[in-house]
């Protein structure tokens, strides 16, 4: 079940905290691209990497925590590989756009 909590802010902690409560299965995967993230960063000499974490974090979080986009984003992978192109194509089309809403939302 996934909870309305709010947008919480783009930093690490608070990111991790939010995650906790709509897809607590994916803090393994969200620990493993942090440390990839930070090391790059050492790495580059740039927060880029870092930035790049924490917005593609945000925006799976504005996914997971809004229902209606949720439910999107879920119909739209499960089509993905449909045996018919034009039902693949649509869902690529909506996943996309789902994407996009999320991310327009965390840089509101």
């Amino acid at each position: 079940m996934r909870l309305s909590l709010p947008r919480p802010e783009q930093t690490p902690d608070a990111l991790r905290a939010a995650l906790a409560v709509v897809a607590p299965g994916r803090l393994p995967e969200m620990q493993q691209t942090k440390e990839e993230a930070f090391a790059k960063a050492l790495e580059w000499q740039s927060l880029s990497p870092v930035r790049s974490w924490a917005l593609a974090w945000a925006r799976d979080i504005e996914i997971a925590r809004r229902p209606d986009l949720a439910a999107r984003h879920s119909r739209a992978k499960d089509n993905l590989e449909h045996e018919d192109a034009d039902v693949a194509r649509d869902a690529l089309r909506e996943l996309s756009a789902v994407l996009d809403e999320a991310m327009k939302a965390v840089h509101a």
